[in-house]
C-alpha cells in the first residue's frame, strides 16, 4: 500500500535519475536489457532488485535511484522487448499488415516468454509501445473505421495471440514436466475419450469426431482465429 501523501507518476515523465550526483553509470535500457537477460534464462520469478543489480554490477539499493518499484522495472521490461516489433511501410492491405503484425507478435512472444505475464494495458503506453500503436493505427488507415475501433481491433487482435501462445507455453511446460513421452500421454487421453465417445452418452461430439477424423492444423487455427477477429470489422467480400 503506498504510504500517506504518495501519488500516481509515470517513470517516463520522470528524468533517467532522480537526485543529484554523478553522471548516473546506468541508463533505463541498460537495466531493462539486464532484466531481460534474466528472464529469458530463468524466467519472470527469478527477476528482482537483488538479481538485476548483481546482473549490473551494482549494489542492490542503487538500482533504487534508476528504478524505485518493481513494477516500473517490469514496465521497462515490457518496454525492451516492443522495441523487437519491425515497422515497415504500409503496404495498403490492411488485413495483410495486420496478419504479419500478429505473426510477427507471436514470435516475440515466444523469444520471450514470460511476456504474456506482462501483457497488460497499463504498460501499453510506454515510447516503443506506443510507436507499435502508432504503426498498427498507419496500417490500418485504408479500414473505414473510428481510431477508437481500430484500436479496439488492435487489442483484440492482440489478446487473441497472447492467449493461443500462452497455452502453447503453458502446453509445452506441461509436456516437460512429463514423466512419460508425450506420445505415451496422446495415447492414454484419446483411448479413454475414445470410451466415453463410444458409450453413446456424447452424440454430438461422436459426430464432430466422425466429422473430421484428420490431424489437427494448430497453425490453420490460429490464422483462422486471426482472420474471425478482423471479418467482426470488415467482413471479407466473397469470392
Amino acid at each position: 500500500m503506498a504510504g500517506r501523501g504518495a501519488v500516481p507518476e509515470v517513470i517516463w515523465a520522470r528524468p533517467e535519475r532522480t537526485g543529484r550526483g554523478p553522471r548516473p553509470a546506468y541508463t533505463r535500457a541498460d537495466i531493462a536489457a539486464a532484466a531481460v537477460r534474466i528472464a529469458d534464462a530463468q524466467g519472470l520469478d527469478a527477476v528482482s532488485m537483488r538479481h538485476v543489480a548483481a546482473e549490473l554490477g551494482c549494489g542492490t539499493m542503487s538500482l533504487y535511484n534508476y528504478v524505485p518499484r518493481k513494477e516500473e522495472l517490469h514496465e521497462l521490461m515490457v518496454d525492451a522487448v516492443s522495441a523487437e516489433h519491425e515497422l515497415w511501410e504500409p503496404s495498403g492491405d490492411w488485413r495483410a499488415d495486420m496478419l504479419r503484425v500478429a505473426h510477427q507478435t507471436r514470435a516475440l512472444l515466444h523469444r520471450h516468454p514470460w511476456m504474456p505475464r506482462l501483457m497488460s494495458p497499463v504498460y501499453g503506453f510506454s515510447p516503443h509501445a506506443l510507436r507499435y500503436i502508432e504503426h498498427c493505427l498507419a496500417c490500418l488507415d485504408p479500414l473505414e473505421a473510428s481510431y477508437g475501433t481500430k484500436i479496439e481491433l488492435v487489442a483484440m487482435l492482440n489478446g487473441v495471440v497472447t492467449t493461443y501462445v500462452r497455452n502453447e507455453l503453458d502446453t509445452a511446460e506441461r509436456v516437460r514436466s512429463l514423466p512419460w513421452s508425450e506420445d505415451e500421454e496422446n495415447a492414454v487421453r484419446i483411448a479413454y475419450l475414445g470410451s466415453r465417445i463410444a458409450s453413446g452418452a456424447y452424440p454430438r461430439m461422436a459426430a464432430a469426431f466422425t466429422e473430421d477424423p484428420g490431424p489437427v492444423d494448430l497453425e490453420a487455427v490460429f490464422r483462422r482465429a486471426l482472420e474471425r477477429v478482423l471479418d467482426a470489422f470488415a467482413p471479407r467480400e466473397p469470392g
